[in-house]
């Protein structure tokens, strides 16, 4: 997977991995959307987008370099991606910034070389509002960097993640309008336990409404859909119905491939983020509720919500 190339300083970078930074695929761990990622490493937010190479000098220190040439990193990741070697040498002329440190954990490290580390000071200022060297977010604490990568993390795992929750007991929440459930105390458990238990209300509302019909006609044709009772979901909900009439930042909501025709959709606004299939249900994260996953059934409006984020979503080229 690695490559080399020669960086800004003529040193050579031992190539270990890439990313690409665009509108509609960017580390979530740099941001709510495409210009905040941009912002967190000094770039300016152009369309065309970058391509993150990472990677460590002859000393071992670690280095993040940005480059224009977003076609040349995009191969790079599918020969990856396939198993197949391939030597990402991005030429000098294409090379944006050159950024001390990684922000994000990388597992991996060059061989021959020292162990990864940040290079010393050179004394240089960095990028405005930039803090340096970058770092990854720390694993053990929460806050919008964790919470987006756990985010990401359920969008990559949705199989794992509904089949954890139906067999917590929660396989009728989705035919239920937008409940929420007890979310697990930590992300990575597969025993947490699913509360809300609404979906046997409308089966009891609408036989209620069955019997009731001589005493009061046309009863279920104003009858109100439950709503989320958890405060967090009922704004996130609401923000992303604001989305909708007041498109936001670029990048905000992102969508991509999923099985069956399906859209996987990320969306991320002021402290939470939101993970969704359109053709199934919703999982929403809050800042205030650290390690705590949120889902949202799919029940009559969540469907058309969906549909609505999608059409104004972001798509990989």
């Amino acid at each position: 997977m690695a490559g080399t190339e020669e960086s800004a300083d003529d040193d050579a970078l031992y190539v270990l991995t890439a990313v690409l930074l665009t509108p509609a695929q960017f580390p979530s761990v740099l941001g709510d959307d495409y210009p905040q990622a941009c912002g967190a490493l000094g770039l300016e937010p152009y369309a065309r987008g970058y391509g993150l190479v990472f990677g460590q000098d002859g000393d071992g220190a670690r280095w993040t370099v940005a480059v224009d040439d977003v076609s040349l990193v995009a191969v790079a990741i599918a020969s990856w991606d396939c198993g197949m070697e391939y030597d990402l040498s991005p030429p000098e002329r294409t090379v944006v910034s050159a950024l001390p440190g990684w922000p994000v954990a990388l597992a991996v490290a060059a061989p021959g070389v020292p162990d990864p580390h940040d290079p010393e000071p050179d004394g240089e200022p960095g990028p405005q509002g930039v803090e340096l060297p970058l770092t990854p977010p720390d694993a053990e604490s929460w806050g919008p960097a964790q919470r987006r990568l756990g985010a990401d993390e359920i969008a990559l795992q949705w199989a794992i993640w509904r089949e954890q929750f139906d067999s917590d007991g929660s396989e009728d929440a989705p035919a239920e309008e937008d409940t929420d459930a007890d979310p697990s105390d930590d992300a990575a458990d597969s025993d947490d336990s699913v509360a809300d238990g609404d979906s046997g209300e409308d089966g009891d509302s609408a036989e209620d409404a069955a019997t009731d019909t001589d005493g009061a006609p046309g009863a279920t044709d104003t009858e109100e859909p439950p709503k989320p009772s958890h405060p967090g979901v009922q704004r996130v909900l609401k923000e992303l119905h604001g989305y909708l009439a007041s498109p936001p930042p670029l990048g905000r909501i992102r969508s991509s491939f999923a099985p069956g025709g399906a859209r996987t959709l990320r969306a991320d606004g002021p402290g939470w983020s939101f993970v969704a299939r359109t053709d199934d249900i919703a999982f929403i994260l809050l800042d205030e509720e650290p390690a705590e996953v949120l889902p949202v059934g799919r029940g009559t409006e969540l469907p058309g919500l969906l549909r609505s984020l999608d059409e104004i979503a972001v798509r990989p080229a």
